[in-house]
């Protein structure tokens, strides 16, 4: 992953993002998984955001953009 940076600063702006369901029900798997997968891929394509890593998890998702 690049830095960027400027005259005087440099940053590596990175976020670490959980999506959970409400009372963390444990759907996340199967075909709900793949269709999560695809879904954030393609809504991280259209907001031209790179995605670094991800996780789909049973009760929750972990996103590093």
């Amino acid at each position: 992953m690049d830095n960027q940076s400027i005259t005087h600063t440099r940053w590596n702006c990175t976020y670490h993002i959980v999506f959970i369901p409400k009372f963390r029900r444990k759907i996340m798997y199967g075909e709900t998984k793949k269709d999560l997968v695809e879904i954030i891929k393609k809504m991280c394509e259209m907001k031209q955001v790179q995605l670094i890593d991800g996780k789909v998890c049973v009760d929750h998702v972990h996103i590093i953009m």
